[in-house]
């Protein structure tokens, strides 16, 4: 008898016959196990177009990076200039309007960009605006706080060798701009002083007076405790829209803010910036003067150097001799000369006025007109 079966697969143990049945549905769930592999494995590893796109262009923006073909300078116009302002603005170093116009205001910008994040000495700051400058901007993080988690949700830092002042909202920068401080130097002038201002506390008129005084703006740890709107004239000459936090040193608005150091120890800002800079910082809040030398903490709060009457000051009114001859006789009139008197020197109170309200997010309105007067 012929033991070989005619079907050799008949004669497979009942496992081969088994696998034999199940191996279409085998092959199919191996197909598949393939394809859920391959698909995981894509998921995992970033695509080309996203590497070329983070290196190409390292600014969290969906605007692709355009280099900067030229340096520009005071003066210059076109789209180049437009995108350096709103990147500048991006990072909280306002140039005002973004117009595409090189002017004076994005000027200032530019120089607290310099001495900030270049790094630049004033003695080495330059009024441009070069490839290399626009490459390091595209980055992030780059202004970050010597003093963070401050006691106020709201600080602000002034770096007096850099001539710079920032606002820190939690830690990141609202506003940066370039500043100008007290100079070092004494002074003596004709000053007037506006009533309710330290020197004229108690008065209802402006009053006149000669005052010395050295333009030094201490290093230290304020806090902002009132602010006065519009033009005021003080001590240390005029100011808009001052915000005060050492006795009657304020940052405030000026017509001049040169390069270097120029006031008579108040905190000047560019005019515009002080339009809204009162609405950034609410009573309370923290400032840190950071002088070079030594830590704010260090300092403490001192007060600005006491001023003094000026020994030499006088308010004259004469008029010229005249002569007059009558039959023979001859008669001199002169007029009356008024001398000032001395005036004693004043306390250094601090000017009793509504404090600052809490801050509030406003958008920079467009340059209104100002005083022509430097001060501070």
């Amino acid at each position: 008898m012929d033991t070989h079966p005619d079907h050799p697969y008949e004669a497979l143990s009942p496992r081969g016959s088994h696998l034999r049945r199940w191996r279409p549905a085998y092959l199919a769930l191996a197909v598949l196990l393939t394809v859920v592999s391959v698909a995981f494995a894509s998921r995992d590893e970033p695509s080309t177009a996203t590497i070329a796109t983070s290196t190409t262009n390292p600014v969290a923006t969906t605007q692709p990076f355009i280099a900067l073909s030229r340096t520009l300078v005071l003066g210059d116009k076109g789209d180049d200039v437009k995108r350096m302002q709103q990147r500048l603005k991006e990072i909280g170093f306002d140039p005002n309007l973004i117009d595409g116009d090189f002017g004076y205001q994005t000027l200032q910008a530019v120089w607290a960009f310099q001495k900030l994040v270049m790094r630049i000495p004033i003695s080495g700051v330059k009024d441009e605006f070069t490839p290399e400058m626009w490459q390091l901007a595209q980055g992030e993080g780059l202004v970050v706080p010597r003093r963070p988690s401050a006691q106020t949700e709201t600080h602000v830092e002034v770096y007096l060798p850099e001539q710079v002042l920032i606002v820190f909202r939690q830690d990141k920068p609202a506003l940066v701009t370039h500043i100008s401080s007290g100079d070092s130097k004494p002074w003596c002038e004709e000053v007037t002083i506006d009533p309710g201002e330290d020197g004229n506390l108690n008065g209802t008129e402006p009053i006149k007076k000669g005052v010395c005084g050295e333009s030094i703006t201490p290093g230290g740890l304020y806090y902002f405790y009132n602010r006065r709107s519009g033009t005021r004239e003080s001590k240390l000459g005029t100011m808009w829209n001052p915000v005060y936090f050492n006795g009657g040193v304020a940052v405030h608005g000026a017509a001049q803010v040169p390069i270097r150091p120029a006031s008579h120890g108040c905190i000047r800002i560019p005019m515009f910036i002080s339009e809204y800079f009162p609405s950034l910082v609410a009573y309370g809040d923290r400032i840190y003067i950071f002088d070079g030398v030594k830590e704010p903490e260090e300092y403490g709060s001192p007060l600005p150097p006491a001023d003094k009457p000026d020994p030499d000051y006088t308010t004259t009114t004469s008029e010229a001799k005249s002569t007059t001859t009558m039959a023979g006789e001859t008669t001199t009139s002169v007029a009356p000369t008024t001398t000032a008197s001395k005036q004693p020197q004043q306390p250094t109170t601090v000017p009793t006025t509504v404090p600052i309200p809490a801050a509030t997010t406003t958008v920079a309105p467009a340059q209104t007109a100002a005083p022509t007067t430097t001060g501070g």
